[in-house]
């Protein structure tokens, strides 16, 4: 069970006594995002407006929807990051899944027998890293934790981000992920290439998700070389906050035509294929915005991440592009 740190959220009413006050988080914690939302209405007497779009991490805060409300203060939840805050009207809040991985744990030690593992989790489970590596080793695995970077506590990966299990990569077998999501797995397993094991305490079982990530890396390689025959291209800016990477648009937008491409530039808060089709003339796209958006989903004509992006250029120099996800941000 989710469970939002509401102690932090009413001190900071308490302490900045605001008129009314905004919260969001991912889809799926939006449900207790509601309950805390109505017991500070309670409490409080104040409006708290529960922003209800997509959230898919501290990329995609929305300030300006707090603005766009007049809510003085924005609390953000369920994204923890090594900072408590970002500007002076946004708070990050923890929420942290109660859930043990004590069974899973034991399990997993059983099918890591004699491995070396680097030992990582998403935000929500950050509080069982220590617990889940004393019964590893306990079983007799090696388990090392990765030191975190940018915005990651030790032992944290984001969707885009893997500072630490790329700092370990070269000294263990196998990765470990504590948690369900096969989306954070399958990152961490294409920027280190090495097997990677989800110890998943909802199953209670283990998975392995390096086959998945490979269809994955087969995918974006493959788009890459759809997008090399392309002679007109659509670069994408996000206009989310967080995703605001216009410097990197211009700079691919420089590169491209310099190579006799030609490009349209474009920007969008939600990249879909739908929004696509309604754009004509184009070839194939590069947004960089979100990484995960295009190794992920599906479009009808390429949509190349930033790393792609990247490669796509080498491939039109004639350069090599061998391990062009092999690196510890996506961005």
């Amino acid at each position: 069970m989710i469970v939002i740190d509401e102690k932090k959220i009413f001190d900071e009413i308490e302490k900045r006594k605001p008129v009314s006050v905004a919260l969001n988080g991912p889809d799926g914690i939006l449900p207790k995002i509601q309950e805390t939302a109505t017991r500070i209405m309670e409490k409080f007497g104040i409006p708290a407006y529960v922003l209800a779009d997509t959230c898919f991490g501290t990329c995609d805060i929305n300030t300006n929807g707090a603005k766009v409300l007049g809510a003085e203060v924005l609390f953000h939840i369920g994204h923890t990051i090594n900072s408590t805050s970002f500007g002076d009207n946004t708070v990050l809040v923890d929420a942290y899944d109660n859930v043990s991985f004590d069974d899973v744990a034991r399990k997993g030690a059983l099918e890591l027998e004699g491995k070396t593992v680097s030992l990582v989790t998403d935000s929500q489970h950050l509080h069982e890293v220590q617990k889940a590596k004393a019964i590893l080793e306990k079983h007799g695995i090696t388990v090392k934790i990765g030191k975190g970077k940018g915005q990651l506590n030790d032992g944290q990966v984001f969707g885009c981000e893997f500072y630490p299990v790329m700092e370990t990569r070269d000294t263990v077998d196998a990765n470990v992920f504590l948690g369900q999501s096969n989306f954070h797995a399958a990152g961490i397993a294409l920027a280190t290439n090495k097997p990677t094991y989800v110890l998943d305490p909802y199953f209670n079982e283990i998975r392995e998700v390096t086959e998945f990530a490979q269809k994955l890396q087969k995918k974006a390689i493959l788009s890459v070389y759809k997008a090399a025959e392309a002679d007109s291209f659509g670069i994408i800016v996000g206009l989310k906050e967080g995703q605001f990477s216009k410097t990197t648009a211009l700079r691919f937008k420089k590169e491209l035509e310099s190579l006799g491409k030609k490009v349209q530039l474009f920007a969008l808060t939600e990249i879909t294929d739908d929004r696509l089709r309604n754009l004509k003339g184009i070839d194939a796209f590069i947004q960089v915005a979100c990484p995960r958006i295009s190794t992920d989903n599906q479009f009808d004509k390429p949509v190349l991440s930033t790393p792609q992006a990247n490669a796509l250029v080498k491939i039109l120099k004639k350069e090599s592009i061998e391990g062009f996800l092999q690196i510890p941000h996506w961005l």
